[in-house]
């Protein structure tokens, strides 16, 4: 199971899905809700729960009743936002509450420029005419909300809403936006490098294109003709020098659809210095599904199978073999038995020795049942 999942996560498209969702469980729950939580200071009365809200109101008509002070009255209203009207309106119902007490509060908050007359010891009159205190020289004052009156200021009766519009966007809305935007650029880097990429530009084949093409035009081994049980499944697949995360899988099922395991063929090592990557040796596996280990082999050039030194290297994932053109290489596991036929191969011209590594490398991969 492990060796599987570790083969599966070498598919680049798998890799970056498991690592969003990696990152997605260690940065929302474990570190954004259970490290460092977000604590919350300085929050309005609008953003209290409901029935908090509901006690914050209360506590604010019983204020006004023992010591009356319109300014605080409205300041306290406002702020619990588009919600008060509703709160205020369910608290006239309230036994706790003296009736008398919720209607002054509520003339004070819903009629704030003459609650603030009166209190400044003016009379309010008609549109248009001045206000008269009944004292000789007292000027008259406008009350018209923003305006001093006796050297107060009258709140104006700007909406909660606009309050709030004013303020600009939460924090955690815009933390979202960013959130996303950034997902969005990553998803379309990864189609980028992933689809468009493989396709062709300006009527050139792209490398993965000329792969599939000459895996295509190989000729499959008929076993039958050979006096031999047909295989399970049977693949080809092929390397062209350029394709360095060169790396093919293949299910394997019964005709039956049962799923029985998985083979492929990847880069095993590489040779020299700079691009494009020098591949000098690939590994052949097979994972069946009731074995608990994947058998591994490893196909390499006349190069480094002459090498001491790099095939030493290599025996640790797999039996080393020398890849030579209709050479066949079989793999067992308990139920499952793989042969894996050289096609086409063909070495890479360079500075590097000769037959160090390849430039195609064609294989047949054809499965059976034990």
């Amino acid at each position: 199971m492990i060796q599987q999942l570790k083969q599966s996560l070498t598919n680049p498209i798998l890799a970056a899905a498991a690592g969003f969702l990696l990152g997605l469980i260690i940065g929302l729950p474990i570190l954004g809700w259970g490290l460092w939580p977000v604590k919350w200071t300085d929050a309005a009365p609008q953003h209290l729960r409901n029935d908090l809200k509901e006690d914050y109101l209360r506590m604010a008509i019983q204020s006004y009743a023992m010591q009356p002070d319109p300014v605080k009255a409205v300041m306290r209203w406002k702020e619990l936002g588009e919600d008060a009207p509703a709160i205020l309106e369910k608290l006239r119902m309230d036994p706790s509450l003296p009736s008398n007490d919720v209607i002054k509060f509520s003339v004070v908050v819903q009629q704030p420029e003459v609650a603030l007359t009166e209190q400044a010891g003016l009379q309010p009159t008609k549109e248009g005419q001045p206000a008269s205190t009944g004292a000789v020289g007292v000027t008259p004052v406008p009350t018209q909300a923003g305006t001093p009156v006796s050297g107060m200021i009258l709140p104006t009766t700007k909406p909660a809403e606009e309050e709030q519009k004013a303020g600009g966007l939460p924090f955690y809305l815009i933390l979202l936006g960013v959130f996303c935007l950034l997902m969005l650029i990553i998803a379309a880097a990864l189609v980028y490098l992933l689809v468009l990429r493989k396709r062709k530009i300006g009527g050139v084949p792209s490398l993965a294109s000329r792969e599939a093409e000459a895996s295509r035009q190989a000729v499959r081994t008929d076993y039958e003709a050979e006096g031999q049980e047909p295989p399970v499944a049977q693949f080809m697949t092929t390397y062209m020098l350029g394709d360095d995360l060169y790396d093919d899988s293949f299910s394997i099922d019964a005709p039956n659809g049962e799923f029985l395991g998985e083979c492929g063929v990847g880069i095993s090592e590489t040779i020299g210095v700079g691009e494009p990557k020098k591949v000098t040796a690939v590994e052949v596996w097979v994972f069946d599904k009731d074995d608990i280990q994947t058998v591994t082999k490893v196909l390499m050039s006349e190069y480094a199978f002459n090498d001491q030194t790099i095939r030493q290297r290599l025996a640790s994932k797999g039996e080393p073999v020398e890849t030579q053109v209709n050479e066949r290489v079989v793999l067992e596991t308990a139920h499952l038995q793989l042969v894996a036929r050289v096609v086409d191969l063909s070495y890479g011209q360079g500075a590097l020795p000769d037959h160090s590594f390849f430039d195609r490398l064609t294989l047949e991969l054809a499965v059976w049942r034990k």
